[in-house]
């Protein structure tokens, strides 16, 4: 990554020899309650996005009133990141494509929880050393479940110099975690937990079912919904056709990576390097690691929206996803982000004026990721999205174009009719 450069990756004049479109799946604009023009005036926003260069491949998946009217890739897989030459070989990205969600993975490892509260395997009020007993020293006795959910949890990141190779050996995080000292006591300050809330929610689904994470996903989840991917990690054979992620935007110097190293506990360079590292694929990171296409991402979210059922299946109950999005508590200050946010039991929420999901989305629900993913509900205008993007950048020259497609996103998405919600669909308390 270089000092004095944007980073960016090279963008052919004619855009159309890097789309794929997934014919297939898009239905007529009009049947989701479209005007015209205005499906096409969100693609050429996400083209706009492309166009900066900030993202080798971007994978997009729009749906409203549970219908898929945009389901695309633009750019390559693999071999267009800004050190890559013109003779590299390249990969287009395709929708079948896997992506890293990065944080995104977050939302789905909450929702995991909330299913073991709703099976009655435990409590969210319920002590995390009631299932961790060696959780419970070092001032984190009455930390409890609902407190990590919330980003309450007084640990969000681990103390002193963080080695990266402990991501690929759970067992050695799990002793660090269960031997921190938190930084402040639960529930006292909002601090966004980067991975480490992630691992003692996966440690806790072990105890509880006797499955892994990633075996409770796939009953849970992936299986009923009949996803291809949407899983933390990939299998050895399905590598090859996952997208690079690369380390785009102006190189973070100073007080920029001093903030990206709280909260990541490194550098974004060596973040990024590591996600494409095969381990970083073999291992479980239940707070960063589910690789899946923007379609299932969106796929997930519209069946939070529909009430938890997808076509015949009761994934979630509708009571569980209401709880799940309620607001915790009053917007204030994350320590770790350094920016005002709304947080739900595990999701990051919308606002008005503006939101994270663009204005006027103060009842959306989803996460980012890693660094300009987003993945989100809003059942104010029955829409679900997935925006997958391989570039990492902190700061860069993509930021107006990432605002007007949030934006044109917001507008041009028309809202439900006032008393046209269903009864099936959670509505966000607030």
């Amino acid at each position: 990554m270089k000092l004095f450069s944007t980073n960016t990756c090279r963008v052919p004049a004619d855009l159309s020899g890097v789309t794929t479109v997934d014919f297939a799946s898009e239905t007529v604009p009009e049947a989701a309650g479209f005007r015209p023009g205005q499906v096409e005036a969100i693609w050429s926003a996400v083209e706009g996005l492309y166009e900066t260069g900030i993202s080798p491949a971007i994978t997009f998946c729009l749906r409203r009133q549970g219908k898929i009217v945009l389901n695309r890739a633009i750019g390559h897989a693999r071999g267009n990141g800004p050190d890559d030459s013109a003779a590299t070989p390249k990969i287009l990205a395709t929708p079948d494509t896997p992506v890293c969600l990065f944080s995104a993975s977050k939302a789905i490892t909450a929702m995991l929880i909330h299913l073991l509260d709703e099976r009655g395997l435990i409590d969210l009020l319920d002590p995390i050393s009631h299932y961790i007993p060696e959780y419970g020293v070092n001032g984190k006795k009455n930390a409890t479940i609902y407190h990590l959910l919330a980003h309450r949890g007084g640990i969000p990141k681990l103390s002193g110099d963080f080695d990266p190779e402990m991501l690929y050996d759970l067992d050695a995080i799990m002793r660090e975690l269960c031997a921190a000292r938190p930084v402040a006591p639960s529930g006292h300050r909002v601090a966004y937990h980067a991975i480490t809330a992630g691992y003692i929610f996966g440690e806790i689904i072990e105890r509880v079912t006797g499955m892994s994470v990633r075996e409770f996903l796939r009953e849970a989840v992936g299986e009923p919904m009949g996803m291809r991917f949407f899983n933390y990690g990939l299998p050895e054979q399905d590598r090859p056709l996952a997208a690079q992620n690369y380390a785009t935007g102006f190189k973070p110097v100073g007080p920029v990576n001093m903030y990206i190293q709280n909260i990541l506990g490194g550098d974004l360079e060596l973040a990024v390097n590591m996600t494409n590292d095969p381990r970083f694929m073999d291992t479980i990171c239940p707070a960063g690691n589910i690789y899946a296409t923007a379609e299932e991402a969106g796929r997930f979210f519209q069946m939070l929206l529909d009430g938890g059922r997808y076509q015949d299946k009761q994934i979630f109950q509708p009571m569980t996803i209401k709880r799940a999005l309620i607001e915790v508590g009053r917007p204030e200050l994350d320590r770790s982000l350094l920016i005002p946010m709304r947080y739900s039991m595990g999701m990051m929420l919308g606002n008005s004026p503006v939101g994270l999901y663009g204005p006027m989305t103060r009842k959306a629900f989803g996460h980012l990721g890693l660094t300009n993913i987003f993945c989100w509900g809003d059942p104010e205008r029955d829409t679900s999205v997935s925006l997958l993007t391989t570039g990492k950048p902190l700061v860069g020259t993509h930021m107006p174009a990432l605002g007007k497609l949030l934006f044109t996103l917001s507008t041009q998405c028309p809202k439900k009719p006032a008393g046209a919600s269903s009864e099936d669909q959670p509505e966000l308390v607030i």
